[in-house]
């Protein structure tokens, strides 16, 4: 085991997994039960996307300063902080849903408080894992990390379609907030030497302003970042349309909701676990990135013109393996190319273009669905991401061009 997934040698970041995997089920259990409340409370696709809107909007504005925060601040401590409020965010909310006090309004102020924490929470989470492994195996962990979170997306999900069915959405509430006892656990018990950073003298939005250039002036960052915020804003985020495909597309309930974002959470497991099982050189890197877009762009045009139940979810597998597929393989870029002082804050960029991006996407396509039907706006998600796929097959054949002569 130890052999086959390096990172697992190191103590502290058995005690993330353990912890960080219990939080995680609680958040896909949580994550289900909100998209399925806001659907059932007055049944208009629009109101998904405004919640979705309102959850990463903070994450667009805020995650680049918090990248700053991340490279100047200890980061467990952050981490003990933002876990802990997410907690209590939690519990409020399944009292408002146990006691039938919840609107769609309220929903949309509770995903706002829970992008502001995420805006801090993600990117020092990201920047934390190389403090647990080290440089040698950061790429295995970022690997393993994204296995977790998509165990947890298969076990979630099933679980919160189960329970929404039988006791309503409160008691999916009520475990993430418990499940967040998992991951402050193992973070207090993790033995981390905070690295000695340089005094920074500059303001935060000067520390920004000059992460940006950074970025900016290495055309692998940026092209990176650039490409993810597209996929990301268009294309994961059809994710939204989930609640309406089960409701209305196959009228499958609440459980059948879960077993389409179970689907993809096998597909995505089954991706990051080959992607852990062995080491990649840069070329491979790149390779799995297209890949990885095809197979996701494909599958979700293919999910867009599925007229049975059956094949949605196959199309949902491949979207997972090729979404994941794609999406470690740029964070594992990033964190091997960044050099250690600009991590935080390449990593706050990495938030915005993973998570901010989306807001515009899901009022688009939540918008699209009201208007159209679900199918058309995942056709138009699909489309965008497989012309991503095609911008990013024609750089990759120049790059190739340019080491082939390089080396000549």
């Amino acid at each position: 085991m130890l052999s086959g997934f390096p990172a697992l040698r190191h103590r502290n970041f058995r005690l993330f997994v353990v912890g960080q995997g219990t939080s995680l089920i609680g958040f896909w259990m949580q994550s289900v039960a909100q998209g399925w409340l806001v659907y059932r409370l007055q049944e208009r696709p629009l109101d998904v996307g405004k919640v979705a809107f309102a959850g990463y909007l903070p994450i667009l504005f805020l995650s680049p300063v918090a990248g700053v925060v991340a490279d100047r601040l200890p980061r467990r401590a952050m981490l003990l902080v933002t876990q802990t409020l997410l907690m209590l965010l939690a519990f409020c909310l399944g009292i408002l849903v146990w006691r039938s006090a919840v609107t769609v309004p309220i929903l949309i102020g509770f995903a706002g408080c829970v992008g502001l924490v995420s805006a801090l929470d993600v990117p020092t989470r990201q920047s934390f894992l190389v403090e647990m492994v080290g440089p040698e195996d950061l790429p295995n962990a970022i690997a393993l990390n994204s296995s977790i979170f998509n165990g947890a997306r298969v076990v979630g999900p099933a679980i919160a379609g189960m329970l929404i069915g039988f006791v309503g959405e409160a008691a999916c509430f009520f475990l993430n907030a418990a499940s967040y006892l998992a991951v402050l656990f193992a973070l207090a018990r993790m033995d981390v030497v905070d690295p000695v950073r340089p005094h920074q003298e500059q303001p935060i939005l000067a520390g920004f302003r000059s992460g940006l250039g950074y970025v900016w002036n290495r055309p692998v960052l940026r092209n990176l970042l650039l490409l993810l915020g597209l996929v990301c804003g268009m294309g994961v985020q059809y994710q939204v349309l989930m609640p309406v495909f089960a409701r209305t597309v196959f009228t499958a309930g609440p459980a059948g909701y879960g077993l389409l974002l179970t689907a993809a959470g096998v597909g995505s497991m089954a991706s990051s676990l080959q992607l852990a099982a062995r080491r990649y050189s840069r070329a491979q890197h790149r390779q799995n990135l297209l890949f990885g877009l095809v197979i996701f762009a494909t599958a979700v045009l293919g999910l867009s013109l599925s007229t049975r139940f059956e094949v949605a979810l196959v199309c949902q597998l491949f979207a997972g393996f090729g979404m994941v597929r794609y999406l470690a393989t740029t964070n594992t870029l990033l964190q091997l190319v960044v050099d250690d002082g600009y991590r935080g804050r390449v990593m706050g960029l990495h938030t915005v273009m993973f998570l901010g991006t989306q807001p515009a996407g899901s009022l688009v396509l939540g918008g699209l669905a009201q208007s159209f039907g679900a199918r058309r706006a995942a056709l138009v998600s699909g489309t965008a991401s497989l012309s991503a796929a095609v911008w990013l097959a024609l750089r990759l054949r120049r790059v190739a061009m340019r080491e082939r002569s390089a080396a000549s």
